[in-house]
């Protein structure tokens, strides 16, 4: 259980401003991103 909210505290983060210079500017924001309130994992 305890590894599977580290990953979701880890992956849980805005897209780096790098990847957004790589690719353009056509992706603006993480589509992945998860808020703690709305969105409940399946635990």
């Amino acid at each position: 259980v305890k590894r599977t909210l580290a990953k979701a505290q880890k992956s849980n983060r805005p897209l780096p401003q790098w990847v957004r210079m790589k690719t353009g500017n056509t992706i603006k924001y993480n589509a992945k991103r998860r808020h703690w309130r709305r969105t409940k994992l399946k635990l």
